[in-house]
């Protein structure tokens, strides 16, 4: 056989077996990074019960924010996305089975610690557009455009925004009548 001709078959096979390999991972990696499956694990079903009744699933625009669109890079950023859902992955079974009692303010110091503002911007992109409320544009003037040594979070005033103990939110926008978000299923 001619070169080209063991190159081209090894490149086939290469392709057969790796396009469904990666396809099934992938499936499962963003099967995997659901609420519902979040919420299977016990110690994470109290942070899904909080975000259910949080301004992150029930909003007066309707949008839901899943777990994964804060916990971890987007989908399409592939090589970050299986990166760090591996990691955590790993990291919570480990925890899981070898380590005492779950803490839950521990694991949420470390979750808020290892935030980066560029998690909430994915979504909250015009912060400083805020023609009616002067002191939260001030405050966001501050993170956007922060001086060296004085950079600050959105988790820092921001803390319990989603993970709240308080049940359902009461922000400007649900005061009047709640918005209840269709279609999720219960824990």
């Amino acid at each position: 056989m001619k070169k080209w001709t063991i190159a081209a078959v090894l490149i086939g096979v290469g392709i057969v077996i790796a396009f469904p390999l990666f396809s099934m991972t992938y499936y499962t990696m963003v099967r995997t990074s659901t609420p519902e499956f979040c919420a299977s694990c016990h110690e994470i079903k109290p942070a899904v019960v909080a975000w259910r009744s949080s301004t992150h699933t029930n909003n007066a625009a309707g949008v839901v924010v899943d777990c994964m669109d804060c916990h971890l890079p987007a989908p399409q950023d592939t090589f970050d996305f299986f990166f760090a859902k591996s990691y955590h992955g790993i990291k919570d079974v480990v925890i899981h089975f070898l380590a005492g009692a779950y803490d839950q303010e521990k694991a949420r110091e470390s979750a808020y610690a290892a935030f980066d503002n560029d998690q909430c911007q994915k979504c909250h992109r015009n912060l400083l557009h805020m023609p009616t409320r002067r002191g939260a544009m001030l405050a966001h003037r501050s993170v956007v455009y922060a001086r060296p040594g004085y950079e600050k979070k959105c988790v820092d005033c921001h803390y319990d925004l989603v993970h709240s103990e308080r049940g359902l939110v009461m922000f400007r926008q649900t005061r009047e009548a709640p918005y209840q978000a269709k279609g999720l299923r219960q824990l």
